[in-house]
């Protein structure tokens, strides 16, 4: 980056500090900063040049010759620059500086818009960033942690180190040191023998910071950079200042690590112990990173058992409701619980779909996660498996479907018991009707008061109620009929219904009896009376059947009916119009009888016969013939709208089931298309793993998009089930298999999504290349052969062969298949899925972390003894990774044991999953 002073460095950060863009657009120092800055350099730099025997007294004027400033560049670098030039002129001295900067250029220091004019003129700004320049260069620039760049690889350094230490909160440069306890705390670290940091106090700062200059001056060889009064009166110190003064102390201790100097490390059996010539910050972050690891897949495997809970849970809550066939044999109880399935369907269902997709995904992450750290793979607690939850969603929508078929047949069962409700309660009124005053009247003593022609109107009277009642036969055996089918189909009311056939039934039987009684009266008294009225007994005879048509023919007219194809109210219609085509005869009938009716009506007036208008053998009156024709003529009519109505609504069914069937028709084959292609795309080599998961999102952005004609088809289905239509001819696809091809549509995208992203993560951490990884994939599908995204044991082995893997048909051939089954079928599933085997296939071919490993970081934090101390973990560890350590690891219980030891070596091999904690 470009530093304001015309400098630049190469890997240093783009956005090294604040003050720097201060200086850029003002073009001065902070005169605080640059009398920190001054006095700091200026002591760096002696620091340096003592060892040559010399020093500077003022950092503007004693590098204006050169001289100096190559003789610090040849201390630092510990090599040997051009030999100066000796004269005391301007030019001498400017070509001594270019010299220096030259050599500083050649250590890959850009030099931007400064030139050994400005030093040799004594340019403070320009002598300080220059300064600053080579103490980057040579002091800051090789600081590295965990790939950082020198600041932050610097900050962090401090913040690891000072982390247990109360009061420090090391975030920066400047704020952060002001109160003197973060050198305190670095010095106390490393040298807890120097200072007693539980005697010092945030609120003595001057004293804090006194006392680290003094301590680190005195036996740390780190001269005093830094003025204590300057950084307690300067709202933010210099930052340049600080980090010059605080790599002293990273190189000091660093150094003495790792040319294995004696280091003060508290223990309860000895004060002193030897630090081995290793890294002991490269062991501790060996450690951190596996326990960062191990961390996290514990996490997600917390997590996996959570959302497994949850949705095993909600799944039990929900199938005793599902399997449930109680309802109250009611129209609207069938429908409430219709309607509260589909807002199941709609609100309730889909979220879990979701969680289902998310389940399988974090578990597919973790077994990932856990194969590229050399874990042993996961098996959840028992009862919580892929497989498990597969079954319990797999039951779900078995019991849905079987919910949803009940459902639609009581609801056709009782719309069928309505109609038949009514229409027993239509005919049963017509009946009683009719029987209303028959008994009184059978059992009626008048033929004793009558005459002979009145004895013989009374018989012909009974011998037409005796026809009126043959021809109500059908009547009653249609009651009892529609009666005993309510009951089998368990009509909700059939109590009533039952009481009121019972009733009917016992009045005809008494009706049967008093008619045989009433004949055997009259036939006793018929030798006494032979007149006989004849008209009238013809009107009796003529209008009792057509009567009886009459009243059945308007039953038919207001019968209710129920249709659901354009074929059945089609055959009604077709029906209506043969009935109306009868009309003419009936009309015919009609003038017949009533012309009978004139024709007595003549006969009376005629021969004014007293009472000769009255119809001794029925009481059906021409008015109540013509009335009921008037009725019936006015009925046809209505019917016909009626029906006219129904083929309307019909015609609008036919017309919803053609507008879904057009739609699902489409909607059908784009999801089998989609599938299959998102099937090639997971079986197939086309192209790099980036190529197929880019092709495979942009199928998810499709299917996302084309999601407006699932939700348009849903409207239609809505309208379809509103409308009450359960078939349809026009296809074969159904809202409920649309959306189960959507779900599983979306659930394919996703799963090969994550399958190749593990496969890139795979590829990526195991350093494979894209090459080989196409040969691992030719390979597994060439052995594939149904394209199921698994190998069977016998295919996996065929494909090892083919791989070039030397597998012996002998007994030990065959257990070393095994061991290596175990390795990629951990759950024994009979399968091998391609992460598995791409994972084995790449761990034969690349190094991973071991246990041995780690023992070893353990071993060095330990000072090689075969324990590990509480003291030594929160020492070299951060706080949250000590106590983890502390927590998990047993007690140490070799020979030498120690109060408070613990076994590194079981809790390191536990962590591969070799042994148990």
């Amino acid at each position: 980056m470009m530093m304001e002073n015309g400098l630049s460095m190469e890997g240093y950060g783009e956005n090294y500090m604040e003050q720097e863009e201060e200086w850029e657009r003002e073009g001065l120092l902070d005169p605080a900063w640059e009398k920190q800055q001054k006095k700091t350099f200026t002591a760096w730099c002696n620091s340096h040049l003592r060892k040559a025997g010399t020093g500077i007294e003022n950092i503007e004027d004693d590098f204006r010759n050169g001289l100096k400033l190559m003789l610090l560049l040849e201390v630092i670098s510990g090599e040997t620059l051009p030999k100066p030039d000796r004269g005391k002129m301007r030019f001498h001295k400017i070509a001594n500086v270019n010299k220096a900067l030259d050599f500083i250029a050649s250590k890959g220091v850009h030099l931007v818009s400064i030139g050994a004019e400005e030093i040799v003129d004594g340019n403070l700004k320009m002598t300080l960033g220059m300064i600053w320049t080579i103490i980057l260069r040579f002091a800051i620039q090789d600081i590295s942690v965990e790939e950082m760049t020198a600041k932050e690889g610097l900050l962090l350094w401090c913040q690891r180190k000072t982390a247990p230490y109360k009061n420090v909160n090391v975030q920066n440069f400047h704020l952060s040191f002001k109160d003197g306890l973060a050198f305190c705390a670095l010095i106390h670290r490393h040298r807890p023998d120097l200072i007693d940091y539980s005697k010092l106090s945030k609120d003595n700062p001057l004293e804090n910071l006194n006392t680290a200059f003094d301590v680190a001056e005195k036996y740390l060889d780190i001269p005093r950079m830094l003025d204590p009064d300057d950084l307690i009166n300067t709202p933010k110190p210099d930052e340049r200042a600080i980090m010059t003064y605080v790599s002293c102390y990273y190189h000091a201790f660093q150094g003495a690590q790792q040319v294995g100097n004696m280091t003060h490390v508290p223990e309860p059996t000895r004060q002193y112990t030897y630090v081995p010539n290793y890294n002991a910050e490269t062991a501790a972050n060996r450690i951190c990173k596996v326990l960062k690891v191990n961390q996290e897949n514990e996490r997600l495997m917390e997590e996996y058992e959570r959302l497994a809970s949850d949705l095993l849970e909600w799944i039990r809550r929900t199938m005793p409701w599902l399997n449930s066939r109680q309802a109250d044999n009611s129209l609207a109880g069938v429908q409430k619980k219709l309607e509260e399935y589909r807002t199941y369907r709609r609100k309730h269902k889909p979220p879990r779909v979701e969680q289902k997709a998310k389940l399988e995904t974090n578990f597919n992450t973790l077994q990932t996660k856990l194969r590229l750290s050399n874990r042993p793979a996961y098996l959840p607690t028992e009862g919580k498996t892929v497989a498990d939850i597969s079954n319990a969603w797999k039951g779900l929508e078995l019991s849905e479907k079987a919910f949803e078929e009940w459902l639609l047949a009581e609801t056709m069962r009782l719309e069928r018991l309505e109609h038949l409700a009514q229409k027993f309660k239509i005919k049963a009124d017509a009946h009683e009707d009719w029987t209303r005053g028959k008994e009184e009247m059978l059992q009626s003593q008048d033929y004793r008061q009558c005459k002979l022609n009145e004895l013989k109107a009374l018989k012909k009277k009974h011998e037409a109620f005796e026809s009126d009642l043959a021809a109500h036969q059908d009547r009653v055996e249609q009651i009892a009929a529609i009666a005993q089918e309510l009951n089998s189909l368990e009509y909700h009311d059939c109590v009533s219904v039952n009481a009121r056939c019972q009733r009917i039934c016992d009045q005809w039987d008494r009706l049967g009896a008093l008619t045989q009684r009433r004949r055997t009266s009259l036939d006793e008294a018929e030798r006494i009376l032979e007149k006989i009225d004849i008209l009238h007994l013809e009107f009796a005879k003529r209008a009792a059947p057509f009567n009886n048509w009459l009243d059945g023919t308007r039953e038919d007219l207001v019968d209710m009916f129920i249709v659901h194809t354009m074929e059945e109210i089609q055959g009604l219609i077709q029906a209506h119009d043969q009935f109306k085509a009868t009309l003419g005869e009936a009309d015919k009938e009609f003038n017949l009888i009533v012309n009978l009716v004139r024709e007595v009506e003549s006969i009376v007036k005629q021969y004014q016969i007293p009472g000769g208008l009255e119809n001794p053998y029925t009481n059906i009156t021409a008015n109540d013939m013509t009335r009921k024709w008037s009725d019936v003529r006015q009925l046809v009519p209505q019917r016909d709208q009626t029906l006219a109505n129904e083929l309307r609504k019909q015609q609008n069914n036919e017309m919803l089931r053609r507008q879904f069937a057009e739609k699902a028709n489409i909607v059908g084959p784009w999801i089998e298309r989609q599938m299959d292609a998102v099937t090639a795309i997971g079986m197939g080599l086309q192209g790099s793993l980036e190529d197929q998961l880019h092709r495979l999102k942009e199928y998810e952005q499709a299917v996302y998009a084309y999601k407006p004609n699932i939700e348009e088809l849903e409207k239609i289905h809505q309208a379809v089930q509103e409308s009450m239509i359960f078939e349809n001819r026009y296809t074969n696809y159904t809202m409920e298999t649309l959306r189960v091809g959507w779900e599983q549509l979306l659930t394919s995208i996703n799963r090969n999504i994550n399958e190749v992203e593990n496969q890139i993560l795979t590829r990526d951490s195991k350093g494979i290349s894209q090459d080989q990884l196409n040969e691992f994939r030719s390979s597994f599908n060439h052995f594939d052969k149904n394209r199921t995204g698994r190998l069977t044991p016998e295919e996996f082995k065929s494909c090892l062969v083919s791989l070039g893997y030397s597998i012996g048909k002998d007994r030990q051939g065959e257990m070393d298949f095994q061991r290596i089954l175990a390795v990629v079928d951990p759950n024994s599933t009979g399968y091998v899925h391609f992460d598995a085997f791409l994972d084995f296939m790449t761990r034969e071919s690349t190094d991973t972390d071991t246990a041995e490993q780690v023992i070893d970081s353990f071993r060095i934090l330990a000072a090689d003894k075969p324990y590990i101390l509480p003291d030594e973990l929160r020492r070299e560890l951060p706080p949250d990774q000590a106590e983890y350590c502390i927590q998990r690891m047993p007690p140490y219980k070799g020979p030498n044991a120690v109060p408070g030891a613990l076994d590194y070596m079981s809790f390191s091999t536990a962590l591969y999953g070799e042994t148990d904690l």
